[in-house]
C-alpha cells in the first residue's frame, strides 16, 4: 500500500483554531487555516503567482502578454524574438511580500503541515465534448475533415513505399549533413547536401527501373519530364502513409522530410532544377475532382465510415449487425454518387480511408478519453479520500509545481483534455507541420540545443493551430492553471517535426495504463494473483485507485527536465513530466502488476 502519512493532514494549523484530519471516504473537509482559505478561495488560484513556474511571487506584469512573472521566469522567456521588446511594470513590495506568504502556506500545506482543500476550489469543467466548432459526424464535420485525411494506399503505392523505406534505412543522411565541421562552412555543406540528396533520388530510380536509373548515372541529370513527378510521387507515398500511421517510421520519417527541406532551399533547388515536394492526396481533393462533393454530406457517411468495435457486452449478432449496415451505407453512397471520374470502387476506397481515421482516433483518442473518465470517478476537486490528496509541492518528491488537491485536480484535467484535443486533430497538425519544415521562405539554423545539433526553425502555422486549439480549451474549460506558453522554434522543441512527434506519444503513455488498469478484473479470476492482489494491494480497487493517484499526482508535477526552464506547467512542460514518469515505473510499488498484464514498454518498436 502507499505510504499514506505523506499526505494525510494531522489537522495542526499555524492559524490556530481545531479541524479534522484528512477528508476521509471523500468528503470535503473544513478549511481551518485563514491564509490558506483566502488564498484557495478565488478558484484555486494563487494571486500574485508566477504563472510560469507557480513557486514564486511575481515581480512583474507583462504589459504585452499580460501575464505575471518573476524576474527568471520573465528574463528566460522575453530573451529573443518579438518577446524581447515586451515591456514590463514592477510590483509593489507589498504585493510580492503578501504572495510569498500565501505561496508558503501552500506549500505546508501540500506538504501535510496544514489543512486541506475547500468545495470553492473547484472548477466548472467540461472535458469532454470538447470539438471543434462542427458537430461531430455533421455533413460540416465530414466536409472539414475529409480535407486533411488522406488517401489509402493502393498495393503498387506500397511496394514503392517499401522501396523508400529500404532506401532510408540504409541513409544516413542527417548524420552526414548535420555535423559540427560543415555547421560553419555552408558551401561545403550545400555540396554534401547536393550529393547525398543525388545519391538517394538515383537510388530509387534504379530501384523502380533499373534502366532509367542507368541512364541517369552517367548523365547526372535528372529529367524534369521523366523523374521529377516520379520521384514526387514516390516520397508523397511515403508522406501519406505517416500521417496516417504517426507510430510508423520514427527514424526514417526525420532524415526523409529533411531531406526534402534541404531540397527546396533556393540553393539546392536551382542545382536540382526540379521539386521533389507533391501535394498530399486526399479524400477531399478525390472527390473534388470526381465533382461529388456532396457525397461528404450524406446522413449515411456515419454508418460508412465508423470503426466497428467489439467492446464488452456487445454481442456477436450485434457486431454482425453494424457490419451489415456499415456495408449497405458504403454501397448505396457509391452507388449514388458513381461517375466516369471515380467509380464505385474508387468511391469506396476513399470511404475506406474515411474510416482508417476513425480506427485512428479510436485507438489514440480513446486512451485520454478513459483517463479523463478514471480521473472523474475517482477523484473530486472539492475534497479527496484519507491518503489521496493530489497535493504536490515544489521541492518535495522532486516536484517542480505547488498545488493544492484541487488546483493539481483540474490542472490534470486540463492536460488531458489538451492532449485530446491535439490528437482529435493530429491529420491536420501533420499537414501545418510539413508545409512549415517544407518552406524555401522558412530558413532553419543548424544549432547546438543541448541535445545534440537541431534544426531550429520557426513554425507560424502549426503554432497559430496550436493557439487556436489551446483556447478553445481555455474557453471551453472556463479557467486555466497554469502557465499557456508552448515552445515551438526554441531550444526545447527545436522545429515542428519534433513538436508533432512529441504528441503522437500521449497514445503510448497512456494505453499500458489504461490496459493494466483493465486487465485487473481478470487478474481477480485467478486464485493465487487474487490473492496477491488482496494481501499486497489491498483488494483491485485499492490497486487501480493507488495506480491513478500515482499518475495523476506524479506525472503531472513540472518534473523531468535538465534545468528550471525546460519543464514546469507550460504546454510542453506536461507532456514531459508524463515521460519522467514512464521512467520510473519500474520503481513503483504497482509494477508487478503491469507486467502481469503484459507491459513490456512505453515507446514500442521505435524503427517501424
Amino acid at each position: 500500500m502507499l505510504d499514506d502519512d505523506e499526505d494525510d493532514y494531522d489537522g495542526s494549523t499555524s492559524g490556530g483554531g481545531g479541524g479534522g484530519g484528512g477528508a476521509a471516504h471523500g468528503e470535503a473537509v473544513e478549511v481551518v487555516d485563514s491564509l490558506t482559505a483566502v488564498m484557495l478561495a478565488d478558484d484555486d488560484i494563487i494571486p500574485g503567482a508566477c504563472v510560469e513556474c507557480e513557486e514564486r511571487a511575481a515581480t512583474k506584469t507583462c504589459n504585452e502578454c499580460k501575464d505575471l512573472y518573476c524576474d527568471m521566469c520573465f528574463t528566460v522567456l522575453h530573451r529573443k524574438g518579438k518577446r524581447a521588446a515586451h515591456t514590463a511594470t514592477a510590483a509593489s513590495a507589498d504585493a510580492i511580500d503578501e504572495t510569498t506568504k500565501a505561496l508558503d502556506a501552500i506549500k505546508r500545506t501540500a506538504s501535510g503541515m496544514s489543512a486541506a482543500v475547500p468545495a470553492t476550489a473547484q472548477i466548472g469543467t467540461t472535458a469532454l465534448g470538447i470539438g471543434s466548432e462542427f458537430a461531430r459526424y455533421s455533413p460540416e464535420w465530414f466536409v472539414e475533415r475529409a480535407q486533411y485525411i488522406p488517401l489509402r494506399l493502393q498495393m503498387k503505392e506500397r511496394q514503392k513505399l517499401r522501396l523508400v523505406k529500404a532506401a532510408l534505412s540504409v541513409s544516413d543522411y542527417t548524420g552526414k549533413v548535420d555535423t559540427p565541421a560543415l555547421q560553419k562552412s555552408s558551401a561545403k555543406r550545400m555540396h554534401r547536401q547536393v550529393r547525398e540528396i543525388c545519391s538517394m533520388f538515383s537510388g530509387l530510380i534504379v530501384g523502380t527501373h533499373y534502366g532509367y536509373g542507368q541512364r541517369v548515372i552517367q548523365e547526372r541529370d535528372f529529367d524534369k519530364e521523366i523523374y521529377a513527378n516520379h520521384l514526387g510521387r514516390t516520397l508523397e507515398y511515403a508522406r501519406r502513409h505517416k500521417i496516417m500511421n504517426p507510430e510508423k517510421m520514427r527514424t526514417n520519417f526525420g532524415k526523409m522530410v529533411f531531406m526534402e527541406q534541404d531540397a527546396e532551399t533556393p540553393g539546392v533547388h536551382a542545382l536540382l532544377n526540379f521539386s521533389c515536394v507533391n501535394g498530399i492526396t486526399t479524400v477531399y481533393t478525390q472527390f473534388e475532382t470526381a465533382g461529388i462533393l456532396g457525397l461528404l454530406r450524406e446522413p449515411d457517411m456515419r454508418y460508412a465510415t465508423m470503426e466497428i468495435l467489439p467492446e464488452e457486452g456487445k454481442s456477436r449478432a450485434t457486431i454482425q449487425a453494424e457490419i451489415k449496415r456499415k456495408e449497405r451505407a458504403q454501397e448505396s453512397i457509391a452507388r449514388k454518387y458513381a461517375n466516369r471520374h471515380l467509380d464505385k470502387d474508387a468511391i469506396k476506397w476513399c470511404l475506406y480511408s474515411i474510416s482508417d481515421n476513425s480506427s485512428f482516433l479510436n485507438s489514440n483518442r480513446l486512451p485520454i478519453d478513459k483517463m479523463v473518465a478514471f480521473l472523474k470517478d475517482n477523484f473530486r476537486a472539492e475534497a479527496y479520500d484519507e491518503g489521496f490528496s493530489l497535493a504536490i509541492a515544489g521541492g518535495v518528491d522532486g516536484a517542480r509545481l505547488t498545488h493544492s488537491h484541487g488546483r493539481q485536480f483540474n490542472y490534470v484535467l486540463q492536460s488531458l483534455t489538451l492532449w485530446r484535443e491535439i490528437t482529435d486533430d493530429m491529420f491536420r497538425l501533420w499537414y501545418l507541420a510539413e508545409e512549415d519544415l517544407i518552406d524555401a521562405e522558412n530558413v532553419y539554423a543548424l544549432k547546438d540545443t543541448g541535445q545534440g545539433l537541431q534544426r531550429v526553425q520557426s513554425s507560424p502555422r502549426i503554432l497559430s493551430a496550436m493557439r487556436t486549439i489551446l483556447h478553445r480549451c481555455q474557453v471551453s474549460l472556463g479557467n486555466w492553471v497554469g502557465s499557456s506558453v508552448i515552445h515551438l522554434g526554441d531550444t526545447n522543441v527545436p522545429n515542428a517535426l519534433l513538436f508533432i512527434d512529441k504528441y503522437t506519444q500521449v497514445s503510448k503513455i497512456l494505453t499500458p495504463i489504461v490496459l493494466a488498469i483493465q486487465e485487473i478484473k481478470k487478474l481477480m479470476k485467478k486464485p493465487q494473483l487474487a490473492k496477491y492482489i488482496n494481501d499486497t494491494y489491498g483488494g483491485p480497487d485499492a490497486l487501480k485507485k493507488m495506480i491513478l493517484y500515482d499518475f495523476f499526482k506524479n506525472a503531472f508535477d513540472g518534473s523531468g527536465a535538465d534545468n528550471f526552464f525546460d519543464a514546469g506547467s507550460c504546454i510542453d512542460g506536461r507532456l514531459t513530466s508524463a515521460w519522467h514518469w514512464c521512467s520510473t515505473l519500474s520503481e513503483k510499488p504497482f509494477f508487478p502488476i503491469f507486467k502481469l498484464a503484459g507491459f513490456t514498454g512505453f515507446d514500442g518498436d521505435f524503427q517501424e
